[in-house]
C-alpha cells in the first residue's frame, strides 16, 4: 500500500497535497491560508470513475453493462474508498478543526473517502493522468479480482435480504442533508430499521447515498 510520505515525495508541488488534505472546516479557522480540498474531490471522483470504468471494461469483455456497474459501485463506494484512507493513515494527516476533530472527524468514513478522491484530483493536477491512474490501480482496483470472485448485489438488496432473515421491517431511507447546487447535489441519508438509525449515507444523488447508507448499516452489523 501506497504511503503518505513516499507519495508526497512525487508531488512537484506539495502544497497541492496539502490542499487535498483539508477540510473546509479548517479553512474556515484559518481564513485566507489555503482552499479546501472539495474541488479536487469532485474532480478526482470523475476521474476515479473513468479510470475503473475503463479498467474494467476491458477487463471483462464478456461482462454486461449492469454486472460492471455493481462491479464499480463495489470498488469505488464510500467504504472501499475509507479503508484505502485507514490503509494509508490519512487520517493522521488531515487539516481539521478542533471541533470536526473532536467530533471523531479523522475516522470519519465519508470524509476519509472525500480525502482520496481529493488526493486522486491532485495528483492528476500536478502529474497527470497516468500517475493519477498508477495510485487508483495501487489501491482501489488491486481488488479487482477479489471483489468480481464476490457476489456483486447492490448494498440495499443485500440489506433488505438480512432484515427479511432476521424477520425486521422494510429498512426506511431518509433524506436528513440535502445540500450544493442543482449541478453538484449532496446528499445525507440514514436508514432506519425498526425505529432505530443503522447508517448514514453521502452521495451526489438520493440513490448512491442508499446505497452508501446501506453499506454502512450491513458494515457495522456483519462485523
Amino acid at each position: 500500500m501506497i504511503e503518505i510520505n513516499s507519495l508526497r515525495k512525487n508531488f512537484k508541488n506539495k502544497d497541492l497535497l496539502d490542499q487535498a488534505l483539508t477540510h473546509r472546516s479548517w479553512v474556515n479557522e484559518h481564513k485566507g491560508q489555503r482552499h479546501s480540498n472539495e474541488r479536487m474531490e469532485f474532480l478526482g471522483d470523475a476521474i476515479l470513475e473513468f479510470v475503473v470504468s475503463n479498467e474494467i471494461y476491458s477487463r471483462f469483455p464478456d461482462k454486461e453493462e449492469g454486472y460492471l456497474t455493481a462491479l464499480r459501485a463495489n470498488l469505488v463506494n464510500t467504504i472501499a474508498l475509507a479503508e484505502i484512507a485507514k490503509k494509508m493513515n490519512l487520517g493522521s494527516e488531515l487539516f481539521l478543526s478542533k471541533g470536526e476533530e473532536d467530533g471523531g472527524g479523522r475516522a470519519n468514513t465519508s470524509l476519509l473517502a472525500d480525502t482520496v478522491e481529493a488526493i486522486i484530483g491532485a495528483i492528476f493536477i500536478d502529474q497527470g493522468l497516468t500517475s493519477a491512474t498508477e495510485f487508483i490501480k495501487e489501491t482501489l482496483l488491486a481488488e479487482v479480482e477479489k471483489k468480481s470472485a464476490e457476489p456483486l448485489k447492490d448494498a440495499k438488496s443485500s440489506l433488505q435480504e438480512y432484515v427479511q432473515a432476521k424477520n425486521l421491517p422494510t429498512p426506511k431511507y431518509q433524506v436528513m442533508e440535502e445540500t450544493g447546487p442543482d449541478h453538484d447535489k449532496k446528499f445525507v441519508i440514514e436508514v432506519i430499521v425498526d425505529g432505530k438509525s443503522w447508517g448514514r449515507g453521502l452521495g451526489k444523488s438520493k440513490n448512491s447515498a442508499e446505497q452508501e447508507a446501506a453499506g454502512q448499516a450491513l458494515a457495522n452489523r456483519l462485523k
